[in-house]
């Protein structure tokens, strides 16, 4: 089953966001990861939430519970992007790619390069 990111609040993808990034983490490392933090009972519920929607899961270590993602950063990854392209670059893919590839702070390297033009002219192709 794909959930779909795209449902949740943006305090929701927030928290997804800093889970996905640690592998796991406590309300606490939630909590002090957050721009403008809740209270700390705010995180547990958006936590609680979270998991009784299927988006996370957790495993308790004493007192305290750590959560994971409910499923593998590969397998949201597709919608996650999607949701970006939609919402920054009206759904443009040429539009993000550009904004990575022509970003002036950013030398790719040649064989990312490669690996691009070899996905474009598959692209072609189809």
């Amino acid at each position: 089953m794909a959930l779909k990111h795209h449902h949740l609040s943006r305090r929701e993808r927030q928290i997804m966001d800093i889970v996905y990034t640690r592998c796991e983490a406590s309300a606490f490392d939630v909590q002090e990861a957050l721009p403008d933090p809740p209270s700390y009972s705010s995180v547990r519920t958006l936590l609680t939430i979270l998991e009784r929607k299927g988006f996370l899961k957790h495993t308790e270590r004493g007192q305290r519970y750590f959560y994971q993602p409910s499923e593998a950063r590969e397998k949201v990854r597709p919608s996650a992007l999607k949701r970006v392209v939609e919402t920054f670059f009206d759904g443009s893919l040429a539009n993000a790619v550009a904004a990575l590839v022509d970003d002036a702070g950013v030398k790719l390297p040649a064989g990312e390069l490669d690996r691009l033009e070899a996905i474009i002219r598959k692209a072609k192709t189809k």
